[in-house]
């Protein structure tokens, strides 16, 4: 087992809990802004991390992944969506729905990464950063990485990931009805992704990418 850094951790659970409340409450607040008041209704258009977090996939599994480096996926509780209440262009604002939290995420990291950068001294390489700051820099840079992550991997175009949502608002006909029915093997397939190495080997070109843009 690792040692257990718990400074560290206290960190990544309360970047998480933020980065998945603000993921998720972008989700409530498009669907709800598209015609959809499902999620309004049901308090998710919020930024109170207890109507989004999921003690068992934000706290629980997230914990035995990173003190057990165990191949563990986390999740928060899914924002409900009523397709029948989007009326016309459906497919379209189910799309712009499943994106919103993927791009929040995006955004919640470029505004980390630019508060991170006005705390370092112009001189300064980009791991370093003044004394008095550490602490915060830590926090920004960890809100990046985490956000970065959170957003490539949850565009990845597999059903019920944002990004399998995403695609199955573009696909038509009989190849639609196929992608749909994997729909409830889902985890079984990121899980076959993850201890295959694949998983890695698909989000780590675009997360370094959009990393070095950031940092």
């Amino acid at each position: 087992m690792p040692e257990l850094n718990f400074a560290q951790i206290f960190i990544f659970l309360l970047v998480l809990v933020f980065s998945l409340t603000m993921h998720e409450a972008a989700h409530a607040w498009s669907a709800d802004r598209l015609g959809d008041p499902t999620a309004r209704l049901l308090g998710r258009v919020s930024l109170n991390p207890a109507v989004h977090i999921d003690l068992i996939g934000t706290i629980v599994f997230p914990l035995i992944a990173i003190t057990t480096n165990l191949p563990v996926i986390g999740w928060a509780k899914p924002v409900p969506v009523d397709i029948l209440k989007l009326r016309d262009n459906w497919r379209q604002k189910f799309m712009a729905i499943a994106a919103a939290g993927p791009a929040s995420n995006l955004v919640i990291a470029a505004a980390a990464a630019i508060i991170l950068r006005l705390t370092r001294p112009g001189d300064l390489d980009p791991g370093s950063v003044i004394e008095v700051s550490t602490p915060i820099a830590a926090l920004l840079e960890a809100t990046v990485t985490m956000n970065v992550l959170l957003a490539v991997f949850n565009m990845l175009p597999v059903p019920p990931l944002d990004g399998g949502n995403v695609l199955s608002g573009l696909l038509r006909g009989e190849i639609a009805n196929v992608f749909d029915r994997l729909r409830p093997y889902g985890f079984l397939i990121l899980y076959a992704l993850l201890l295959t190495g694949t998983l890695f080997a698909l989000i780590a070109p675009p997360y370094n990418f959009l990393l070095s843009w950031f940092l």
